[in-house]
């Protein structure tokens, strides 16, 4: 076994060679090439992770980064990174970081010669581009005819047609009318795709499974397109039943040069969204990657495409594909194609946005071993992925390394804000295989540990724990299809882990009492102990804690050792520990029955939270009765807000009737549209925010009169 563990570590770091070797070539090419058209300071239209990520390429060679920001994003981690930082309004994205004409005033005054926008806001933005290019300003993307031609899916769709690049059935005419998007939806048979004809990141997208929620579904992929691009056209295509969604990395240049970094597979998603992405695909033979690759290339050469973009395709059981869409920007994944290629693709963009050659040909670039990217969002997975916001109390992270990537732009006591995206973070790992790379990720995902808001963690480490995701059996409608098995009956804390949390609360007790005492003047005061120990008694005290919304009694014994006996129902423990500090951090060292374990412990807003090698727990503390009656009450007169964010459409009014069930009102927050429904039957009392407003997470959005009322 000694002998076998030490042929993996010489292929692992073996890999790690070649995959150093291919960038020493890039940078003797790149040397060679490097002439008066270097760009010195850059401008990233963005925030957050991505804006992060950019910066610190760009101080790797030497370029200078200017940051632009919110008035929600005045004190982020983009802009301490950045030489210089304006503000550009307020905190919705319209008036801020999607107001071309401020952000062009920035270059300007900050004499930047390029912009980076990242993606998402204006990354695929055609007019924003061109303004680039009018102004004299690089834009560091495609020209805008690619990101037009490509942008807009039923362009896309026949100039790939004429390509010869296989394609998806379906209709991408002008003609928008309710009608005639029904007709060609009936003709294309059902379940089909509605998607917004400019845009991506699962914006715009709903799924028909049959004539009669079709134009429900329309109307709310038309809202949300509006919302998100200003444009509200949508294209229908057949929805191919567990597809694979497979995208090929490509790169252009100015001189007519394209190449592939090979596949990505992106299959397993959440609202058509990725939330986990690995490269190269699972199960995908060498002939079909070829094939992959030199498809997207004839994709990108099509419309003359400049810097790095995505093709994406669907992928049915028999591994025939299909084109989908093109992202004309770096991609929120693209981590993963650098770390099985060696390459940095930012520096690639803003060589290529100066002038110069791709610095490899199709021949040198290299595929060498296997890497996962998990997005960990703030979000509440139970809750159908319902996004949250809120104060980052407490982060701690694996540590980066040569095989471990953090891609983030928050740190603790950040806030995760309502305004914009709900991503945390992009965990990304290599090792010289799939499985080994997945070892490494569920590893890794045990060290991230959050405390303040909800986050998908648990569910990442489900996904990625699940056998057929072990076997690479992905495909989009995987959460869907394993969703028991992803989302097990919660059961009950385990009585020792029960005993370890009114341990680690006991001493953390202990530890702020002694601390007290030792800045005091009664620090030899016999009364100031809180160990519990009693000359000749055994003292007992009785501790409440909830597992979820039940009620757990744990009877506490001080023994004269030091130790506690601890009793829940019927059952006896006897334990020690002790707190340990490494850091920043808290750790419980503990001792239930003669088993000893160590974890991570943070106590936080009436919470106790333990986190293991082998997963978390969280164990509350009562609330007072007279405080939780205050939020309860709201909550069983009528509807309240599931999230903080911004009501977008009103349906109701005061005195109408409304069925269980019925829409009252949808909410946009975190670039999301959610639908709030009547959570009962009855007559509508009082609406208390109107279209435009802003709620609070728990605010009541809507009262109903009481039965009383209603019956008279």
């Amino acid at each position: 076994m000694a002998l076998a563990a030490a042929e993996r570590g010489r292929g692992c770091l073996g890999a790690l060679r070649r995959l150093q070797w291919n960038q020493m070539r890039i940078f003797v090419k790149w040397a060679s090439t490097i002439g008066g058209h270097s760009i010195g300071k850059i401008l990233i239209a963005n925030r957050g992770e991505i804006a992060c990520r950019v910066m610190r390429t760009a101080k790797k060679m030497g370029v200078k980064s200017v940051a632009v920001y919110s008035e929600a994003d005045r004190n982020s981690m983009h802009v301490a990174m950045a030489d210089e930082a304006y503000c550009i309004g307020p905190p919705p994205s319209q008036q801020s970081y999607l107001a071309m004409e401020k952000i062009l005033q920035v270059a300007k005054v900050s004499a930047a010669q390029a912009i980076h926008p990242g993606y998402g806001f204006l990354s695929e933005n055609t007019e924003f581009a061109e303004l680039c290019k009018q102004q004299g300003i690089i834009f560091i993307g495609p020209p805008s005819s690619a990101i037009r031609d490509m942008g807009i899916k039923s362009t896309s769709k026949a100039i790939m047609s004429a390509a010869g690049v296989p394609v998806v059935e379906g209709y991408h005419g002008e003609d928008q009318s309710d009608e005639c998007l029904k007709e060609h939806a009936r003709r294309i048979g059902y379940p089909v795709m509605i998607k917004a004809v400019r845009g991506g990141g699962g914006k715009g997208m709903r799924i028909a499974h049959s004539e009669k929620e079709f134009l429900d579904q329309l109307e709310s992929a038309r809202r949300e397109a509006k919302k998100s691009f200003n444009d509200d056209a949508m294209l229908i295509e057949k929805f191919v039943d567990n597809p694979r969604h497979v995208e090929v990395q490509v790169f252009g240049d100015q001189h007519g040069n394209a190449v592939y970094l090979f596949e990505r597979d992106c299959s397993v998603q959440r609202r058509h969204q990725k939330i986990i992405e690995e490269a190269p695909g699972p199960g995908i033979s060498p002939e079909v990657r070829r094939r992959l690759g030199e498809a997207a290339v004839k994709a990108a050469k099509a419309v003359n495409y400049v810097g790095a973009g995505t093709v994406e395709f669907i992928m049915d059981s028999q591994h025939n594909f299909y084109f989908m869409e093109m992202n004309t920007r770096l991609q929120v994944e693209h981590p993963v194609t650098e770390m099985i290629t060696g390459t940095d693709l930012v520096e690639w963009q803003l060589r290529v946005a100066a002038g110069e050659k791709i610095p490899l040909t199709q021949e040198e670039i290299l595929l060498q071993g296997h890497a996962f990217e998990a997005r960990i969002y703030a979000e509440d997975p139970n809750n159908n992925f319902m996004p949250g916001a809120g104060p980052l109390l407490h982060l701690s992270t694996p540590p980066a390394d040569r095989f471990t990537r953090i891609e983030t732009g928050v740190r603790q006591g950040d806030e995760v804000s309502v305004h914009y995206d709900p991503m945390i973070a992009k965990l990304v790992v290599w090792a010289e295989d799939r499985q080994a790379a997945l070892r490494r990720l569920r590893y890794s995902l045990h060290q991230y540990n959050i405390v303040g808001l909800s986050t998908n963690i648990d569910f990442l480490l489900s996904l990625s724990g699940h056998p057929q995701f072990e076997a690479g059996n992905v495909h989009t409608n995987f959460i869907p299809q394993h969703h028991d098995e992803l989302f097990p009956t919660k059961k009950a804390t385990p009585h020792e882990v029960m005993c370890q949390a009114a341990l680690g609360l006991i001493l953390k007790e202990k530890m702020l009492t002694d601390a007290f005492r030792d800045q005091s003047d009664d620090k030899f005061s016999p009364f100031a102990s809180s160990t519990g120990r009693r000359i000749n008694i055994c003292y007992t005290r009785k501790l409440s804690l909830l597992d979820g919304e039940n009620t757990v009694d744990v009877a506490v014994s001080y023994n004269q050792d030091g130790s506690y006996k601890m009793q829940i129902q019927d059952k006896t423990f006897q334990i020690s520990g002790e707190i340990l500090k490494e850091g920043d951090s808290l750790y419980l060292r503990s001792s239930v029955n003669g088993t000893v374990s160590k974890s991570k412990l943070v106590i936080l807003d009436n919470t106790i939270y333990l986190f293991f090698p082998e997963g978390s727990a969280q164990i509350g503390l009562p609330v007072p009765k007279y405080l939780s009656a205050v939020s309860s009450g709201a909550e069983q007169s009528g509807a309240v807000a599931p999230m903080t964010g911004t009501v977008e459409k009103v349906f109701v009014k005061a005195g109408d009737k409304v069925q269980t069930g019925d829409p009252l009102m949808v909410m946009i927050a975190m670039k999301m549209e959610h639908t709030i429904r009547a959570p009962k039957a009855g007559v509508i009392k009082k609406v208390n925010f109107q279209e435009g407003a802003q709620a609070n997470r728990h605010a009541p959005l809507v009262e109903f009169m009481d039965e009383e009322a209603e019956s008279k």
